[in-house]
């Protein structure tokens, strides 16, 4: 029996849930096998149920907080999971899409605020990203020359400092360090490592609540004004599809009229 390529994804989140949604979906369709890891259990279960109710393989993973240890016990935890088509997996994507939201003008942070902004994005990333590399060097290389892609989700504050995101911005800068470090290090070996900078507001309901009446219903009609969710997604899946020989480390991904 042929093993199915297998996506693992770290995290869902409220703010890009619609993205989340969509992103597994196409994921799905294109024939991954996807394993998502969250903190908020309702989330992900209805995640799950929808990928599944598609015709899609899937399988929630929670977890309680990230930290390093707790990223690599959940990591093992997939990686002897039994599916149960029985199918074997082929592990080919790995997506670090975690964040926290630790904003405040800089005198107002606390050292919990920056030990959280720099646990959850960096060092709970570093045991991600090991766990990865490590599965992705014992792979055969694909038609693409690939043995592996790994992905992270950025923001603005990835590449751009704030007045209120001193220590949101000091993980995320943290993580795209950590990317391009990969990057140079393990593309020697082809492995396939990205970031993606998601510069924008992107068309879910809460972007929508915070936009009522006429104005809201005027943004989401203009997509020059806002991100769509599959757009995003198949954004992605064209990072894991290219050849290696014209490998692609970073994404900016804006609308086109969004103000930067």
């Amino acid at each position: 029996m042929s093993a199915k390529p297998l996506l693992i994804v770290a995290g869902i989140g409220n703010g890009t849930g619609k993205l989340c949604t969509i992103r597994q979906r196409v994921y799905s369709k294109a024939g991954y096998r996807v394993a998502l890891i969250a903190r908020n259990g309702d989330h992900l279960k209805r995640l799950v149920d929808e990928i599944v109710a598609s015709g899609g393989e899937a399988a929630a993973f929670p977890i309680l907080e990230y930290t390093y240890e707790a990223t690599e016990n959940i990591w093992d935890t997939i990686v002897e999971y039994k599916w149960p088509s029985g199918q074997p997996s082929d592990l080919r994507v790995a997506l670090w899409n975690v964040g926290v939201n630790v904003f405040g003008s800089f005198l107002t942070v606390t050292a919990k605020d920056i030990q959280a902004s720099l646990e959850v994005h960096v060092t709970a990333g570093f045991a991600f990203s090991r766990k990865a590399i490590l599965a992705f060097k014992a792979n055969e290389m694909d038609a693409n020359g690939c043995r592996g892609t790994l992905l992270f989700t950025g923001a603005t504050a990835s590449i751009r400092g704030n007045v209120f995101t001193s220590a949101f911005a000091a993980g995320k800068f943290g993580i795209r360090a950590l990317s391009q470090s990969l990057a140079k290090e393990f593309g020697k070996e082809n492995i396939h490592v990205a970031h993606v900078i998601i510069d924008g507001s992107i068309l879910t309901d809460l972007s929508l609540s915070r936009r009522p009446g006429e104005a809201g219903e005027a943004w989401k009609a203009n997509p020059d004004l806002r991100l769509d969710s599959e757009s995003l997604a198949k954004s992605y899946l064209y990072l894991t599809q290219q050849d290696r020989s014209a490998w692609t480390w970073e994404l900016d991904l804006r609308p086109a009229h969004e103000k930067w």
